[in-house]
Parts: structure tokens; C-alpha cells; sequence
């Protein structure tokens, strides 16, 4: 099971899975972000990687608000200082992740499946809480308290979060990604797209896409201008 936002972190965590010997069951969510593109990136990404199955589940985070992501009265910051004050931005997602991966569990559960793939990082991100690692051991143990297949397997948990590249920098994570095959073209990254998907450049997420390109030496295959080839 790969949770996989169309992002190029969470392809680079499919690809690991894959890597592993693992058949890829994907998992994505339209819950009413306004960079939806981002859903059709990650059929793109599904695909490329042989998927098994790539299932998109409609979750409308956008009901709740709180977040410049999923309400378009809220501003995208750009241009934010990426090494200043430790704060939450306004892009974070009220419990995203908390409730993304207890729907993987469930589909996880159903299909009997343990592993669960997860593109989080705590290290060149935006300093969003549901990406730390103590967040995903702790989640973990919750899974398998509550969940069948966890009691049934009290000794041995039966799921594991896996987030391998929680500990990687960006240009880690894109120089990984790149020897195992991952085609980054496929992926979108922006937080506000301009019209077509062409990404802003001056997001988080942008920054933090061009900075990791250009500390892995790579060049990015969506272009420093947005034009992707």
C-alpha cells in the first residue's frame, strides 16, 4: 500500500516499495485541494511504476477549511523563508495525514496487506506536525490496537508504517528516486498551479522541489520556468 500524492516524494517512496519486491497498491485523495492536478500526477506516476491498482478516494477536507490549501479565501504563502522562525504554515492540512493513513489502513486491512508506504519527510518540508517521525511510530501502534488483523497479531505487528525517506534531504530523496527509475516529470509539486498545472515557482513546495533539484545537481524535468517537457 503506497500513499501517493502525485508528489515527488511520495513517487520516490513507491518506487522504494517496488524496489523491495513489492506489487504497488496506490492511494490517493481528492479531498478539495486547489492543486487537484496533483491527482491526475499521481494516475500518471501509478501507472509508470505498474501499479496493481491505483484507487483515488474523494475526501472533502475542503467541508472543515483551516487551510489555504482546501480554501481559496486563504492565501498560498510565497517566497516564506524556508530556515526561519519553526512555524506551521497556513498550508498545512488540519490532521491530513491522520486521516489519510487510517483510510490506508482500512484499504490495507481489506486487502490483507501490512505494508504501508509513506512519502513523509522531516527534514526539507514545511514543518507540517504529521510528518515527524514520533507522529508515525505512534500512529503505528494505534493501527494495529485497532484494527483486526493487529489483535490477531499482537506478538509481530501486522502493520508497518514505512517512511524511508523520512530522514533524507531533498536532494537525498531526488538523487534515490532518479537510480531507481522514477520519472519526475510525471510529478507535480505546486501548492497554488497556475492555470494548466504549471507550477508558481514561489510556494514551499516549489522551493523546496528547485533547491533539492539543484543541490542533487539535476536539473528539474519540469524546468526552472515552469514549462515541463
Amino acid at each position: 500500500m503506497v500513499l501517493l500524492s502525485g508528489g515527488l516524494d511520495s513517487a520516490t517512496a513507491a518506487a522504494v516499495a517496488r524496489r523491495e519486491g513489492f506489487a504497488l497498491y496506490c492511494l490517493s485523495f481528492s479531498y478539495g485541494q486547489r492543486h487537484d492536478c496533483e491527482v491526475d500526477a499521481a494516475r500518471r506516476v501509478a501507472a509508470d511504476l505498474g501499479a496493481i491498482r491505483h484507487l483515488v478516494l474523494a475526501v472533502d477536507l475542503a467541508a472543515f477549511g483551516g487551510s489555504s490549501l482546501t480554501d481559496t479565501t486563504l492565501d498560498v504563502p510565497r517566497n516564506r523563508p524556508l530556515d526561519g522562525p519553526d512555524e506551521i504554515p497556513v498550508t498545512y492540512v488540519p490532521a491530513r495525514n491522520l486521516v489519510f493513513i487510517s483510510l490506508a489502513a482500512s484499504w490495507a486491512e481489506a486487502l490483507g496487506a501490512r505494508d504501508i508506504f509513506l512519502g513523509v519527510n522531516a527534514l526539507d518540508y514545511s514543518g507540517y506536525p504529521d510528518c515527524r517521525p514520533d507522529f508515525i511510530a505512534v500512529l503505528e501502534q494505534a493501527v494495529n490496537l485497532g484494527t483486526k488483523l493487529g489483535v490477531e497479531y499482537p506478538d509481530t505487528p501486522w502493520f508497518r508504517l514505512r517512511a524511508p525517506l523520512i530522514d533524507l534531504t531533498k536532494a537525498e530523496i531526488i538523487r534515490l528516486g532518479t537510480a531507481l527509475g522514477v520519472n519526475y516529470s510525471l510529478t507535480r509539486s505546486c501548492y497554488d498551479p497556475r492555470p494548466g498545472g504549471r507550477p508558481c515557482g514561489a510556494c514551499d513546495s516549489c522551493r523546496l522541489r528547485a533547491a533539492g533539484f539543484a543541490a542533487a545537481g539535476l536539473p528539474d524535468p519540469l524546468g526552472s520556468d515552469g514549462v515541463w517537457g
